[in-house]
């Protein structure tokens, strides 16, 4: 199953790495470059949990809930944290690239969890899996991103910030994948949505609010 993993990765990534070389906007092109890194960061992730079941005795329900939502954060926060120092510590355009690259680490798994399940899922658990997971992934990867914000502005908020918001994306993540395997289900793909519409609503007001200054 990790060699599937790897034939889902090439098969999905390699087409998004040709479009980076026509795309004329650079935002775009950084926008789907970090789409793409989260489909490697989930295969590297996939490889971890792999060898992190080994050491627990393949107890899947403690790993699931208790290992892999710490180690997968921690691996989404490295390349956002990368861009920060490297290129901007913008937070408009971390949030964005955070985001990116949950969806992208989403995309992955799910493709992942499909083939593994093939015979079993449905156009209702394909809907659920879609936006659930897409959200949890991109909303936790943006918890992280706010608090890297800081790295050259504040280090003391950069610091404690990230922390912070790093251990709220792993108990919303563990809480996440709880539920998922619990007989309330439902209120496991509701949970993201109650973390994005306030986000959607915050651009959508902030949009407006720019567009008459830009008109002008």
């Amino acid at each position: 199953m990790e060699q599937m993993s790897e034939i889902l990765f090439i098969c999905m990534s390699l087409p998004m790495i040709l479009i980076l070389f026509v795309l004329p906007d650079k935002k775009s092109r950084l926008f789907l470059g970090y789409l793409i890194i989260g489909t490697l960061i989930c295969l590297i992730a996939g490889a971890l949990n792999i060898f992190l079941l080994g050491l627990f005795d393949n107890d899947v329900n403690y790993v699931t809930t208790a290992i892999t939502p710490i180690s997968e954060e921690l691996l989404k926060a490295i390349p956002v944290l990368y861009f920060a120092l490297v290129f901007s510590d913008d937070r408009e355009t971390l949030l964005s690239i955070s985001f990116s690259l949950g969806i992208g680490f989403a995309i992955l798994e799910n493709a992942v969890i499909l083939v593994q399940n093939i015979s079993s899922v449905s156009i209702i658990w394909a809907l659920a899996r879609a936006i659930g997971t897409a959200l949890m992934h991109g909303a936790c990867t943006a918890f992280s991103g706010i608090g890297i914000s800081y790295v050259h502005k504040r280090r003391k908020l950069f610091f404690c910030g990230t922390f912070a918001l790093l251990i709220a994306a792993v108990i919303t993540h563990a809480t996440f994948n709880v539920l998922v395997q619990s007989h309330f289900r439902v209120a496991a793909f509701i949970l993201p949505s109650l973390l994005y519409i306030p986000f959607i609503i915050r651009e959508f007001i902030k949009r407006r609010k720019k567009a008459p200054a830009h008109k002008k």
